[in-house]
């Protein structure tokens, strides 16, 4: 503000003064330029002080943040440690804990506000005093709790072709006692607690299950028969465990088995501690899908592609009530997959009969890596439609390759 006056003290000053000439004025003239060079000079230098500001204040309400976590990270800290016990019994508004570790069992009151929670096998956290603080939630092993399918999988029965009759199945032994009860009730009939899915590989044993897991209105977990095979003596029986205790928490809900002959293959012992570990796991498994403790509303599906390796005792009824086979396709089946398969992609003089005539003998994973290659035919030279050819070419490439390779393969 200062300097503006001054330019402007000085123009008027040259205005009155009578030799106002060209020295003066030149003077005069270089004096503004220089100065409003320094107001431009000072302009820049506000707004960077501005922007300085600014990420001052946004640093100081980082560290102020930063210090309140630490206080509150303090403040637990500062809290005396909780112990961990187990409720062995509940004696009216007191409860018999026995404390981990030591098994020191000892009597405490339920607080009124815990009592509706608390049940006994439950676990507890208390204080030094041993006063129930709060209820934990019952110990299960992570690798059980990791099985639970989240997000369910984007694959409905109208993507499974030539299954129908297999499908129905499903439905009646997974669905309907989930959904409608009621039926089985009124009949007085007990629902069927579990199906096994067989047949050769690639023909939507997998993917039957991801239907279910995306129809059902139930908590779905899913593994492999591998993953119950632990390297230490007992794991494996206690991973089954845990999954069955977190599917009966859950219930409704569906456990589904994949490769379950890797664990219930016929019952031998050679001699090994891998042997007998896979023996004990099994006979945990056959506990929990038929023992003295009801399963609940917990559903079984199981797959495998050598049910002639299963034990007799996995296969028997109460364990698994359906034993459902899953084919390769015949014609029908196969030109349903090709319809499906084929429903978003744009064809040319396609005779989906004749593939379906080529293609006899196929699985269902096979057709669908037959419609996958002849679309990248169709990519590799830049087109716009897939052609009769192009099925030709990707069978020619996937199966008949294959075969000439497997024939050559036995004369080496």
């Amino acid at each position: 503000m200062v300097i503006v006056k001054s330019i402007a003290y000085m123009n008027d000053a040259i205005a009155k003064s009578p030799v106002a000439g060209g020295t003066l004025k030149n003077d005069a003239d270089n004096e503004i330029a220089q100065l409003q060079e320094n107001i431009k000079m000072l302009k820049s230098q506000v707004k960077d002080m501005h922007s300085r500001l600014l990420e001052a204040a946004v640093l100081n309400n980082k560290y102020i943040q930063t210090i309140q976590e630490y206080q509150a990270q303090i403040e637990q800290l500062k809290k005396p440690p909780l112990f961990i016990c187990s409720v062995v019994e509940i004696l009216g508004d007191m409860a018999l804990l026995r404390q981990h570790g030591s098994n020191q069992e000892v009597v405490t009151k339920i607080p009124d506000e815990i009592r509706p929670d608390i049940e006994s096998g439950a676990r507890v956290a208390v204080t030094g005093n041993l006063s129930i603080v709060r209820v934990m939630s019952k110990s299960v092993d992570v690798r059980a709790r990791v099985m639970e399918l989240i997000e369910s999988p984007n694959i409905d029965y109208d993507m499974i072709g030539g299954l129908k009759k297999q499908i129905e199945e499903v439905i009646e032994t997974l669905e309907l006692p989930l959904t409608n009860p009621e039926l089985f009730i009124n009949v007085g009939v007990e629902p069927p607690h579990g199906i096994m899915l067989y047949g050769p590989p690639g023909n939507g044993k997998t993917l039957v299950a991801k239907a279910v897991a995306h129809r059902a209105k139930a908590t779905f977990i899913r593994m492999s028969g591998s993953e119950l095979v632990q390297k230490y003596i007992g794991e494996g029986a206690r991973l089954v465990r845990d999954v069955f205790e977190m599917a009966r928490e859950k219930a409704p809900s569906i456990v589904f088995i994949d490769e379950i002959d890797s664990v219930g293959s016929r019952r031998t012992y050679d001699g090994t501690t891998g042997s007998s570990e896979v023996n004990r796991t099994m006979v945990q498994l056959l506990a929990e899908l038929d023992g003295f403790d009801a399963r609940g509303d917990v559903k079984i599906v199981a797959a495998t592609n050598r049910i002639d390796l299963l034990d007799p005792a996995l296969l028997r009824p109460g364990r698994f009530d359906r034993i459902i086979e899953i084919p390769s396709p015949d014609a029908q089946g196969r030109k349903e997959i090709f319809k499906i398969h084929t429903r978003n992609m744009k064809l040319k003089d396609v005779d989906l009969d004749e593939l379906v005539r080529l293609t006899d003998g196929l699985s269902g994973a096979e057709l669908k890596a037959i419609v996958t290659e002849a679309g990248m035919f169709v990519i590799r030279r830049k087109g716009k439609a897939v052609t009769m050819q192009d099925f030709k070419d990707a069978y020619n490439k996937l199966i008949i390759k294959e075969t000439r390779e497997e024939v050559a393969g036995m004369f080496v």
